[in-house]
């Protein structure tokens, strides 16, 4: 298999996800192949390919204009990219040290496309369905070499969010999720490794928030306009710097456990109930940074200097939002 540096890439479908992983590749210097996932006439196939080479250029450029590189070495940049009829498959595949399926979200759409793509891949490729809705077992079936299947679930547009959510089935070697997770890192991504579970990571937990947010519109708690305003400078602020579970531990998971108690009977929904975790941890004293221990470990950490170093990436976000103001010395 050739090194990650250099890794030649096919997507399996010309859409939007396939054309964001093709920004993301030929701008880490891969040779990327779109490979249209059904017959066309050629005028149509022709049509289809100024497009997305337009698209994915127009991307390119954009990337250069916003200083990431000199815009004049966008055309280089794309002429590692080629869109592939769906009667050259077999060379597409056959050469592809990694394919990435992207076709509509139809499950039997997916299984053929996944089975005939296998059959025609090398022995050693790995190949990983972008789906983010359906889970890695519900296909693996159709898939020739399982042990090589795995979903990888990025985040639109997949040449910017750094994320990809990498779900492994239960037939995935591990070795193959290394491998895929070790590429990922070499074109600036982040992999996270999560279970074949409904949602992945993010979409489980985005899909809480934005609905919340739009019931609170619904009941005329803020404008709409306001609640984003919070989320921006508020929610997605400090979630920028600490994670999730971090903030929980860094606050106090007791803080979590009380609030969630009063949000229940206050609202009368179970949605605010938290969950038996939260209240293992407040009987087991696994509270957080008070007590070295909540959801991560922090026993032997010099907590100071830990809080100073996050506190430092908050002001950083002030400044990168242009609200750090200096301070006011005169009465």
């Amino acid at each position: 298999m050739a090194s990650p540096e250099r890794l030649p890439i096919t997507c399996l479908g010309a859409g939007r996800m396939g054309r964001g992983i093709a920004v993301q590749f030929a701008y880490a210097g891969h040779e990327v192949a779109l490979l249209d996932a059904k017959p066309r006439a050629p005028e149509a196939f022709e049509a289809l390919q100024r497009e997305a080479l337009a698209e994915i250029g127009d991307s390119l450029r954009t990337l250069g204009e916003l200083g990431l590189f000199d815009p004049a070495h966008a055309e280089t940049l794309l002429a590692r990219v080629r869109i592939v009829p769906e009667s050259g498959a077999a060379e597409a595949l056959a050469r592809a040290g990694i394919v990435f399926e992207g076709v509509p979200e139809i499950l039997d759409l997916k299984r053929e496309a996944l089975a005939r793509a296998s059959a025609l891949m090398g022995p050693d490729a790995i190949l990983a369905s972008t789906t983010s809705t359906i889970l890695v077992d519900d296909l693996s079936p159709a898939v020739v070499g399982p042990q090589r299947f795995l979903n990888a679930h990025w985040l639109n547009p997949a040449y910017i969010i750094p994320l990809v959510e990498v779900s492994p089935g239960r037939a995935t070697a591990p070795e193959v999720i290394a491998r895929l997770n070790a590429v990922l890192e070499s074109v600036g991504k982040v992999p996270v490794t999560c279970a074949a579970s409904p949602g992945f990571i993010v979409p489980r937990i985005q899909a809480l928030a934005m609905n919340e947010a739009a019931r609170m519109v619904e009941e005329g708690v803020a404008s709409a306009e306001d609640i984003d305003k919070a989320v921006k400078y508020g929610f997605g602020f400090r979630f920028g710097v600490l994670g999730m579970l971090e903030f929980i531990d860094w606050g106090g998971g007791d803080i979590l456990y009380h609030a969630s108690r009063y949000l229940t009977g206050a609202l009368g929904h179970e949605r605010y109930r938290a969950p038996e975790i939260i209240e293992r941890n407040m009987r087991e004293g696994r509270i957080g940074l008070r007590t070295g221990q909540g959801f991560l470990d922090h026993a032997g950490q010099d907590i100071d200097s830990y809080r100073r170093r996050r506190l430092g990436a908050l002001v950083d976000r002030l400044r990168a939002e242009g609200l750090a103001k200096p301070p006011v010395l005169s009465d």
